[in-house]
C-alpha cells in the first residue's frame, strides 16, 4: 500500500501515521478543477484503488510561467497545492513557489530559487537552507506535484543519468522499458524510468515520448494522464515485473541456505514461556525446524554450520501485529528481526502474489498472516475495494475472506453500525476473529458488546469516553483525542467499567502507540520520534521526510496535544495493569517503527521481558500459531534472531540484530542495510 514514487510529489505515503486535521476541508470537493485552470491544461487523474480521488493540472501562461495544481482527497486528508515554475532556456528550474496545504492540512508554502552565480536557496515549513552549486542540481520539495518527477528525470538524463539533489543526496536514472498503451481511442508510447536515491529501493515513473509526466504510483494510489485511466493496470503490472526481477536478484544475494544443520553454539536463550534467559544453550536447526535445544556441549559435527553464540542472545522471531505490507517491508522487517507480520488490510491479489513469491524464495519477506478489511461505501471509505452496504454484501465478503483462509476480519470506520453484528456473526461462524476501528456512531464498548475480539489503535480507547464525537469516520478520530484526550479521567469508574468489560470479553488491544506519539508529539522541522534514534543512518530523502510529520497544532494547543499523548500512555498502562493483552504493531514504517513501539511499551512501565513475550509467544497465541511459532523449542519452525545485547534489560537492545533465521534460511542484517542504503 506504500508507493515509493509518490513520496517525491507528496508527503502522503511517507508513513501510515500521517493524518489531517481540518475535517471541514474534507467536505469540499477538492478534486473538482478550479475555474481558472484553462481547458487546454495537461491533466492527470489521481486514483485510489481505481477510484478518482484527485488530479494534477499543468498549464503555461503568456508570461512564461508554468503552473501545476495538485490535489486529492483521502478520507478527508490530502494536499491542495499550486506551484509556479520559472525555467531557463535549457529547461532547468530557476525558481518554484508553492502555496497551499499538505496531506495533513498544514500550510505547505515553499520556495526555491537559484541565481546565475549558482547560489541556491530554499524554504519550507520544515527547513530553510542555501548552498552554492557548481554543476547541475535538482531541488526536491517537501511536497511537490507529480510533474516534478519528470523534471528530475529530464535533469538527470541531461547530465549522463545522474543529478545532485538539494539539499543533499544524488539521484540516478535509468530507462527500463517501453510500453504502448491504449485507452478511450487514444494511444501513447511511454517509458518507465527507474530512479535511485529517493527511497530504500528504486522508484519508477512513466514518461511520454516528450519526457513529460505520464504516470506514477501503484495498486493503492496512482496518478495517470487523463483519459488513460483504464491503462493503469497495464503499467502497474509492468512495474511489478521490474520489481520482481530486482526481488529475485536480492533474494539470491541475501538468502544464505546452509548446506547442513545449523548449530547456534553456547548462546543465552530467551524462554518466551517464562520470560527469562537460559544461559549456555546449543540450538540445532535442521531444514526449517528447530531440531533440539540442549545445554552447551562440545559434540560439534563437521557437517554443521556453526554460529558462535557466546556473548549473544537468541530470541524467537518477532511479530509485527499491524502491518500493511509494501515493497520494502520484507527487507526492513528482516533486518529488524521481524519474521511474521499480520497484514491488517491490503489488496487481495497483490498480497497473495507477494506471499507466494516469498514462500517460493523469489522475494525477501516475512511470514504473512492476512486479515480482511471491510468498510462501508461513502465519502470517507477506506482504501479498499471491499465495501459492504447491506447484509448480503457483508456476509458475502466475510465468506470470501474465509474461503481464502483469512483468520480475521477488520471492520473500518465507515461501516454502518447495524452491519457490525452481521459481520461478527458471519465471521464467528467461520471461527474467524473480528477487530477493527470503531465505526462512526459507535464507541468501543458497544463494539465489544457486539463481539469484537480486538480493538485497533489507542485513539479508540480514548474516544470511548468522548461519546459526543460521532463523526469518527473523519479525521475527528484523531483531532478530538489530541484536543480533549488530556481531559479523560483514567482513574474514573467509567474507565474501570470499560476495563472490566474488556476482561470479561477477553479482548486484545492493538494500540499502535508509535503512530499516536508521532501524531501528537512530532512537529515540523524536528525529526519524528519514531525515527529519531536512527535518522542519521537513513538515506537522505528518508531522513528529510522524517522532518515533516505530526498533526497540525492549532495556536495555543501545543501543550494540550502533549498532555493528551501522556494521558493516552496512561490509558494503555491501565489496560496492561488490568491484564489486558497489549499487542506490538506499527501501522507505519516497517522495522524501525516496531523498534520504537517496543520502547514506548517499556516507557509506560511494561518490563522489557514482557514486551518481548508479547511480541513473540503472545502474538502467536493470539493468532493460534503457538504450536509452531513464538518460542524456541524442538519441532517448532526455525524463526530465531541472534542479538548482540540483552533484550531483557532494555527494549533498545532489540535493535541490536546480528543474525536472523527465518524458516531455516540465514539473513545478515548488515547486508540488508547496505542494500537499503542504511548506514551501520
Amino acid at each position: 500500500m506504500k508507493t515509493s514514487v509518490l513520496k517525491l510529489f507528496c508527503a502522503v505515503l511517507l508513513a501510515a501515521s500521517a493524518f489531517a486535521q481540518n475535517d471541514a476541508a474534507a467536505k469540499v470537493k477538492e478534486n473538482d478543477p478550479p475555474a481558472d485552470v484553462p481547458a487546454d491544461a495537461t491533466r492527470s487523474t489521481f486514483l485510489m484503488m481505481g477510484n478518482k480521488a484527485g488530479q494534477e493540472a499543468v498549464w503555461k501562461t503568456p508570461d512564461g510561467v508554468t503552473h501545476a495544481l495538485f490535489e486529492f482527497n483521502d478520507r478527508g486528508r490530502g494536499p491542495r497545492q499550486v506551484s509556479d515554475y520559472h525555467f531557463d532556456a535549457k529547461g532547468n528550474v530557476l525558481s518554484r513557489v508553492t502555496h497551499g496545504h499538505d496531506y495533513l492540512k498544514s500550510p505547505a508554502d515553499e520556495s526555491f530559487s537559484v541565481d546565475t552565480s549558482g547560489s541556491a536557496s530554499w524554504k519550507n515549513p520544515s527547513e530553510q537552507g542555501s548552498k552554492h552549486v557548481s554543476g547541475p542540481a535538482f531541488y526536491l520539495g517537501m511536497s511537490t506535484p507529480p510533474m516534478d518527477t519528470a523534471l528530475l528525470v529530464q535533469a538527470a538524463l541531461a547530465n549522463h543519468g545522474s543529478i545532485a539533489l538539494l539539499p543533499e543526496g544524488e539521484a540516478r536514472v535509468t530507462k527500463v522499458v517501453e510500453k504502448t498503451v491504449e485507452a478511450n481511442g487514444k494511444k501513447a508510447t511511454v517509458a518507465a524510468y527507474s530512479i535511485t536515491g529517493l527511497d530504500f529501493s528504486p522508484s519508477t515513473v512513466w514518461l511520454d515520448d516528450k519526457l513529460k509526466f505520464f504516470a506514477g504510483g501503484g495498486t493503492w494510489a496512482m496518478v495517470i494522464r487523463e483519459g488513460f485511466e483504464p491503462a493503469a493496470k497495464t503499467l502497474v503490472d509492468a512495474q511489478q515485473e521490474i520489481d520482481a526481477k530486482r526481488s529475485r536478484e536480492l533474494a539470491q544475494k541475501l538468502m544464505h541456505h546452509p548446506s547442513g544443520d545449523i548449530l547456534i553454539h553456547d548462546v543465552a536463550l530467551f524462554d518466551s514461556q517464562s520470560g527469562k534467559l537460559i544461559l549456555g544453550q546449543d540450538v540445532r536447526i535442521s531444514s526449517n525446524k528447530i531440531k533440539s535445544v540442549t545445554p552447551t556441549a562440545l559434540d560439534i559435527k563437521a557437517t554443521e554450520s556453526v554460529i558462535d553464540g557466546r556473548g549473544k542472545y537468541l530470541i524467537p522471531g518477532i511479530w509485527d501485529m499491524h502491518a500493511h505490507v509494501g515493497d520494502n517491508d520484507g527487507l526492513l522487517n528482516l533486518q529488524a528481526g521481524v519474521t511474521t507480520v499480520r497484514d491488517m488490510g491490503n489488496d487481495i491479489d497483490d498480497l497473495m502474489s507477494r506471499r507466494k513469491r516469498i514462500e517460493a524464495g523469489e522475494e525477501l519477506g516475512t511470514r504473512i498472516i492476512a486479515c480482511g478489511l471491510i468498510d462501508g461505501p461513502g465519502p470517507y471509505q477506506g482504501p479498499t475495494k471491499i465495501l459492504a452496504g447491506n447484509e448480503k454484501e457483508a456476509r458475502d465478503f466475510v465468506d470470501k475472506f474465509a474461503a481464502l483462509g483469512y483468520p480475521q476480519i477488520k471492520i473500518y470506520s465507515s461501516m454502518k453500525p447495524e452491519l457490525v453484528p452481521v459481520i461478527i456473526d458471519e465471521a464467528h461462524k467461520h471461527n474467524m476473529r473480528v477487530s477493527g476501528h470503531i465505526p462512526a456512531g459507535m464507541i468501543a464498548s458497544q463494539a465489544v458488546e457486539e463481539g469484537y475480539n480486538e480493538i485497533q489503535h489507542a485513539n479508540f480507547l480514548m474516544l470511548n469516553f468522548l461519546p459526543d464525537v460521532k463523526n469518527t469516520e473523519t479525521t475527528a478520530r484523531f483531532t478530538a483525542v489530541a484536543q480533549r484526550g488530556a481531559d479523560v479521567d483514567v482513574n474514573s469508574q467509567a474507565v474501570k467499567d470499560f476495563i472490566k468489560l474488556l476482561q470479561d470479553k477477553n479482548v486484545d488491544l492493538d494500540v499502535t502507540m508509535s503512530v499516536f506519539e508521532e501524531m501528537l508529539i512530532a512537529r515540523p522541522g524536528h525529526i519524528s520520534p519514531t525515527l529519531a534514534s536512527v535518522a542519521d543512518r537513513l538515506p537522505p530523502q528518508i531522513r528529510r521526510g522524517a522532518l515533516n510529520s505530526g498533526l497540525p497544532v492549532p495556536s495555543g494547543m501545543d501543550q494540550k496535544y502533549k498532555d493528551s499523548w501522556a494521558n493516552t500512555e496512561r490509558m494503555v498502562k491501565a489496560m496492561y495493569d488490568a491484564g489486558i493483552p497489549i499487542e506490538s504493531g506499527t501501522d507505519a514504517m516497517a522495522g524501525f517503527a516496531l523498534d520504537r513501539e517496543f520502547e514506548l511499551h517499556e516507557e509506560i512501565g511494561i518490563p522489557p521481558a514482557k514486551v518481548l513475550q508479547d511480541a513473540t509467544l503472545g502474538a502467536a497465541k493470539i493468532m493460534s500459531k503457538d504450536a509452531e511459532l513464538g518460542s524456541i523449542a524442538p519441532g517448532k519452525l526455525a524463526d530465531v534472531v541472534l542479538l548482540d545485547a540483552d533484550p531483557t534489560q532494555s527494549t533498545k537492545n532489540l535493535r541490536r540484530t546480528n543474525t536472523v533465521i527465518k524458516d531455516g534460511v540465514i539473513y545478515y542484517p548488515a547486508e540488508i542495510d547496505r542494500e537499503l542504503g542504511i548506514k551501520p
